[in-house]
């Protein structure tokens, strides 16, 4: 909620009445009309001229608007890539390199990967174009453009639409933009929600289908200190790889072919080895994920006493059983790298979240907030006529997915992603529905057979049968016990039953009857499918059962949710209208936005500093060749103790690894470029910092900080630690102000 937000979070007054009377009293007088810090905020670049950039050359930026976005000129926007499905990556050079982290590039690695060229472990560096590996089904996407559309996608809505009627509307509305803006072209579209559905914006993609692994460093570097060392600082980690983008002979997206050339991008990023400072002005270009800024004290209460705690608890076991499949082999620890990552990422962040939720008084903030909302509205009967129905919906909504909220938990992480032999099983509902209509289409249902036969062995390639039969019967038991019994699917009951609730027992039979249960079974059912056959398999019955409970929660949750929808619109409107003088930023939700700030230090806790850079010294001090987590290559050891850093060094001898900024990021900005004030790169953006793992839901500006890892680190990894010399000849490379070749 921009400033509004800070400057009502950071008093500290001790009785709650004062509390409110004076920020009353300084709304009402003006006093807060300031603009929003420099160090908050996902802006949408392409408005950057009219919301930020006073404020941006105020604190040292060097380029205009249109440098940093534009639609009819090359601009920095055409050098950020959506990476995947979930990362942020840039282009580095104009032959389509492109930059990302290596926790990005991970599961691509390990997807080439085998036990005998693991290169996860051991890293891997193309010597050639030629050499460069093709990952499957792995994307970039660049931005075209962007267009404000909110009249439009609301066309036709009566002023008291809502629920089904507005949604569907909305969904009409904005298919149509969609089909208007592609029609005849190669590109995509997506019309994205800002501020709660009070603002719509078209988006135009561009998506590239063929990329290669170029390079990237071993674990010992790209993944140092590894779950320890996650979302915690100081932290000496070398969180890069290396991939690159390939276009058709028209410099278009196309399917991979030998014969596709690397793609030649609008704009591409100059590399500066000039270092950084304390104070100096960064900014940030990346795709967000999430955040949530305008939830209210409803929302983060449930969030600290159920829903973190509930899903802390189902990752802690997952962990758990995946960790001692892959001890015990390392082709189980290949299989699993990308799926333990995943999880492990995300299960400390909920811990983190809910520690910096009660260390910071969230709630209570919160409260301050919709007391405040409420006292404004007073002043104004229209407004209460407006949004006086926002906050006691959202209340009411929150109470009555309260009675849901654990289940839905415990579906989303224990049974829809939990043992893979469900979700391997679920594959398999068309073709039953095929076999079972009369008549039967038996071109259908070839052409459906068809398509699993050829999907089999990527559905199998990450799947140990321990590993996935354990994990069964774990979560199906913490299912039983902890769910309440209105959400068992009665096939549960029966099984739990049968087998006297030894959920080991009751697992153990499941994969011996399943034809999921390994890729020759599940060829052999392919061979001569029946819908009998099909059905009666118990694991796709408990998959079946578990879809129909799921489908009885998401019914019952739909209206709440849909009133939820509709306070939260009604509040951020409410917000926006009674402080016109504030300037608002709207959540993350996977779109281009760009964030800026300066280099800085912090105090995490009384007595203590932390300085706002590492270097290699830490990785020595750190190193422990009992863990894995902790190992150091000899090679970057040798180079440490020799202080073999070549040009990327610092004046006193010293190597700079990573570096803090106090810029507002989320999960989507992993990869992101962190740029100096001439639009060049000086590091990429891989974490943020324990002590504010609140900060999606409330920006805290004295502890949130930004991790990266320093661009002249990662040349020393490409260049005297690889002996990747190509890759170092495509890039542009800039020191005080003039451009050298390494």
């Amino acid at each position: 909620m921009s400033g509004f937000c800070i400057v009502l979070s950071s008093f500290n007054t001790k009785h709650n009445g004062m509390k409110r009377f004076i920020i009353f009293f300084l709304l009402s007088a003006g006093l807060l009309a300031m603009p929003a810090r420099a160090d908050e905020g996902m802006w949408i670049p392409k408005l950057a001229e009219k919301l930020n950039m006073a404020d941006m050359q105020r604190l040292g930026l060097k380029l205009t608007a249109d440098q940093i976005y534009s639609e009819s000129n090359a601009s920095l926007k055409d050098a950020i890539v959506i990476f995947g499905r979930g990362c942020t990556g840039e282009i580095i050079s104009n032959q389509g390199l492109i930059l990302t982290n290596h926790h990005c590039g991970y599961g691509a690695i390990q997807s080439v990967s085998t036990v005998q060229n693991d290169y996860l472990r051991n890293g891997f560096w193309a010597t050639s174009i030629e050499e460069e590996i093709p990952i499957n089904g792995l994307t970039v996407t660049f931005v075209i453009r962007m267009e404000e559309v909110t009249e439009k996608v609301l066309a036709g809505l009566s002023p008291g639409s809502g629920g089904k009627e507005r949604a569907d509307l909305i969904r009409k509305n904005s298919t149509a933009i969609e089909k208007a803006a592609t029609e005849g072209t190669h590109y995509t579209a997506s019309v994205s929600e800002y501020f709660e559905g009070n603002a719509y914006y078209l988006i135009v993609y561009e998506v590239f289908r063929d990329v290669r692994l170029v390079g990237t460093p071993p674990e010992s570097i790209g993944k140092f200190g590894a779950d320890t060392d996650n979302w915690m600082w100081p932290r000496h980690t070398g969180d890069f790889s290396i991939f690159r983008v390939y276009a058709g002979p028209d410099n278009k997206p196309a399917a991979y072919s030998k014969d596709n050339k690397p793609f030649k991008p609008r704009h591409f990023l100059p590399i500066s080895l000039d270092g950084i400072k304390k104070d100096d002005f960064a900014m940030i270009m990346g795709n967000p994920g999430s955040t949530d800024r305008f939830l209210t004290s409803w929302g983060v209460r449930m969030a600290i006493d159920e829903s973190n705690p509930t899903r802390v608890k189902i990752r802690q076991e997952k962990l758990r059983i995946m960790d001692e499949g892959m001890e015990a082999s390392p082709k189980v620890r290949l299989q699993y790298a990308s799926k333990y990552a995943g999880v492990s990422n995300y299960w400390k962040y909920f811990i983190g979240q809910t520690r910096g939720l009660k260390r910071l008084n969230v709630i209570d903030k919160k409260q301050d907030i919709e007391a405040d909302f409420k006292a404004q509205m007073a002043t104004n009967p229209d407004w209460t006529a407006q949004f006086g129905q926002a906050l006691p919906m959202i209340e009411q909504a929150y109470g009555q997915l309260a009675q849901y909220n654990l289940a839905r938990w415990y579906m989303v992480e224990a049974i829809m992603s939990g043992s893979d032999i469900l979700n391997l099983a679920n594959r398999y509902n068309r073709l039953h529905e095929l076999l079972s209509a009369k008549p039967v289409d038996a071109e259908a249902v070839k052409k459906e057979t068809d398509r699993l036969k050829a999907g089999l062995e990527a559905a199998y390639k990450n799947y140990d049968l321990q590993v996935e039969k354990n994990m069964l019967a774990r979560m199906l038991e913490m299912y039983y016990n902890d769910v309440p019994e209105a959400f068992h699917p009665a096939l549960l009951k029966t099984m739990a039953a049968k087998h006297k609730n030894n959920f080991a027992a009751l697992a153990e039979d499941v994969f011996a009857r399943s034809a999921f249960a390994s890729i020759e079974k599940a060829q052999a059912l392919l061979a001569k499918p029946t819908a009998k056959a099909i059905a009666a398999d118990p694991a796709f019955a408990l998959a079946k059962a578990f879809g129909e409970v799921n489908q009885n929660l998401q019914k019952a949750m739909a209206e709440p949710n849909e009133a939820l929808r509709t306070g939260n619109r009604l509040f951020v409107a409410g917000l926006k209208t009674m402080y016109p003088e504030r300037t608002f930023y709207p959540n993350a939700n996977r779109t281009l936005r760009l964030t800026y700030g300066t280099v800085q230090d912090y105090y995490p806790a009384d007595a203590v500093h932390y300085n706002y850079i590492t270097t290699t010294q830490g990785i020595l001090e750190k190193e422990d060749p009992t863990t894995w987590e902790f190992e150091v290559p000899e090679k970057l050891k040798n180079m440490i103790l020799n202080q073999d850093y070549g040009m990327y060094g610092n004046p006193d001898g010293s190597m700079t690894v990573n570096f803090l900024t106090n810029h507002d990021i989320t999960g989507g900005n992993s990869g992101s470029p962190v740029l100096d004030a001439q639009g060049r790169l000086i590091g990429l953006a891989f974490d943020g910092n324990w002590e504010a793992m609140s900060g999606d839901i409330a920006y805290e500006p004295e502890l949130q900080r930004t991790i990266s890892v320093d661009i002249r680190y990662v040349l020393l990894i490409v260049d005297k630690f690889a002996g990747a010399r190509h890759i170092m000849n495509e890039l542009q490379i800039i020191r005080d102000g003039r451009e050298i070749r390494p």
